[in-house]
Parts: C-alpha cells; structure tokens; sequence
C-alpha cells in the first residue's frame, strides 16, 4: 500500500478494546465514557480485519486499547494472528501494555509468537505512580514485568514526559532500564482528548529533556529503529536505548508509515488527524473481502501529508477531540 507522498504503509496499530483498567492523567478524563459493547468488532471480525491489512503488505501488527488484556478472550485474537508469523506473511506481532495484566498472560504470549512488548511505566515512585494513572498499582506492574522478563519477551519501557511530575525521574528510569535489560522511550504529550487539566502545565519538550540527560549520560545517535516513531540514541554506560517520540518538538511525518484501527472497525489515516474511513460497513457487507479490500485503498489514498498538532497558551484545547485510547495508544 502506497499513499499519496509515495510512503509505504506496512505498519497497523490495532486497537482492539477503549476499555482500561487505568487512568492515566495525559490519557483519559477519570469520569469516561465508553464505547457501547455493540458498537465494538467481535474478536473474529478484528482477525478478520487485521488479515486483510495484511494481505495487503502489513509486516507489522501492534495490538492497543485502551489497555488490550482486558478484552475478553483477547488471547485468542493473538493466537489467530500468530498464524500470519508462521506464514512469513507478518515480520512481528506485539503489544502496548500498562503491564497490569502481564502477570497472568506473558507465556501465553510468547507461545503465541508474540516477542517484544512496550510496557508503560511513568514513574518508578508507588505514590507518584498512583497519582498519574488514578487507579493503578506499580507492584503489580512490576510482578507483570517480572513475568514478561522470564518468559523470555524483550521489553520496552515508554515514559510520557511530564512537566514537574516525572522530569526529575529520568535518570533513575535509565538506570533502573540499564539494570533490568530494557530499552526507554520518552514520549511528549499529544493534544488529543479533553482531560482534567490544562495541557499546557503537562507539556515537557524533549529537546530540553535530552540536552539535561547529556550532562550525565552519554548519549550516542544510531539509526536503530523499531518500525515506530522513535529516534533512538544508545546510552553508552548502560548498553541501551533511549527512544525520543517528538510529534510537537520535531514530528516524524515524513517517514511514517502507519495507520491505526479503532475496536469499531474506524481507520484512521493520521493519529493527528479526524479523517476516517469507516471499514466495519464493507466489513459487515459481504461474507468476501473484495469490498473491504476497496474500502482500504480508498483509504490509504487519503493518507495526509501530516498533523497539525500544537500546544501553547493560545491553543490548549485538543487538537482532535478523540481520546488517545480510542484510537490506540
């Protein structure tokens, strides 16, 4: 699939449920409202859906919510996708994930050929880390890394950069990645979705971030890359990588080859964009997937150039109306 500025999209990022077992505060109101249960895909149409993407040229699949481990039965979903793995058709099949459900699913996963997860961890401070997602724990967070790691899955720590909550823990977070095997990727916040609370006061740039974590570490640039957003730099005292996910510093429209499905069957050609192409009526249409083939093309030929996002005084009201978990995080 090519889209208009001759960028191949390989890249669908799934969301396969809005539902989630936390609040994070960059992330969801504390007081959401959820998607009705009929408005959302079985798990047979999402396969369904998925495996036309990749009939297509999809390499790579990223299940997100919404927090995905708490669908019902979502194991099975991944099970069926895992077949696309053995095919060849499909490079990799992962996760986003608070971790909160790690505990109970890593093995499963992994038998399911599922290799590398993205783990979110905002603060490594139990009480901090309370306040920012409102209802999580990071005990059992951490039992689900704990889990993951010995099940043998690669693990990916993504860090939402916030202004006077977590800026004072990155150091620690590299140092706690370095010692535990993980690769970090900080990430600003996006202006998507009405939350409690001015964006402006959460809005941390990460060409400060960067330039104050030169001080201590050192930071060596690569062209190690994930199929994401991130640009990554290998800390040299550690061994690992240090992502940096810019979409407001220094966005990554130019390279991007993705596009995110919501649990309703809606493709969204940009995250930072409210064009849509709605694929559960050619889903739904016919028992073939000629129409919804033709659905899809239509689709990707719409593909913009880029977002528009923005945060300052003048514009702290999201620039799309959309909650990051409904689109997928």
């Amino acid at each position: 699939m090519i889209d208009p500025f001759g960028r191949s999209v390989t890249y669908l990022r799934v969301s396969v449920t809005d539902r989630c077992d936390f609040r994070c505060v960059y992330c969801m109101a504390e007081d959401m409202s959820f998607l009705p249960k009929a408005e959302i895909l079985s798990l047979e149409e999402l396969d369904r859906l998925c495996s036309a993407f990749v009939a297509k040229g999809v390499r790579k699949l990223r299940l997100t919510g919404g927090e995905p481990l708490v669908r019902r039965n979502v194991m099975w979903l991944i099970e069926r996708l895992g077949r696309h793995l053995q095919t060849g058709a499909l490079d990799e099949l992962t996760l986003t994930t608070n971790g909160s459900q790690l505990a109970r699913h890593a093995e499963g996963l992994v038998k399911a050929g599922v290799r590398r997860l993205n783990v979110s961890v905002d603060t490594l401070d139990p009480a901090r880390f309370r306040k920012l997602t409102r209802w999580g724990r990071l005990e059992q967070v951490m039992e689900g890394l704990a889990a993951a790691k010995a099940a043998g899955l690669r693990i990916k720590i993504n860090a939402v950069a916030l202004k006077d909550e977590n800026e004072e823990e990155f150091d620690d977070l590299i140092a706690w990645c370095g010692r535990e095997g993980f690769d970090l990727c900080l990430i600003e916040t996006m202006p998507m979705g009405d939350i409690d609370g001015d964006r402006t006061a959460q809005y941390l740039p990460l060409s400060l971030v960067r330039a104050r974590l030169a001080r201590r570490w050192t930071l060596e640039d690569t062209d190690y890359s994930t199929g994401g957003p991130a640009r990554y730099a290998r800390v040299a005292e550690t061994g690992r990588m240090l992502g940096f996910i810019t979409p407001m510093t220094h966005n990554f429209c130019e390279s991007c080859n993705r596009v995110r499905l919501t649990c309703t069957g809606t493709l969204y050609m940009c995250l930072g964009q409210e064009d849509a192409a709605d694929l559960r009526a050619s889903l739904r249409a016919s028992p073939d997937d000629t129409l919804l083939a033709a659905a899809i093309d239509e689709a990707i030929g719409r593909k913009p150039k880029g977002h528009d996002f923005i945060i300052d005084r003048r514009n702290n009201r999201p620039a799309v109306p959309r909650h990051m978990s409904v689109t997928g995080g």
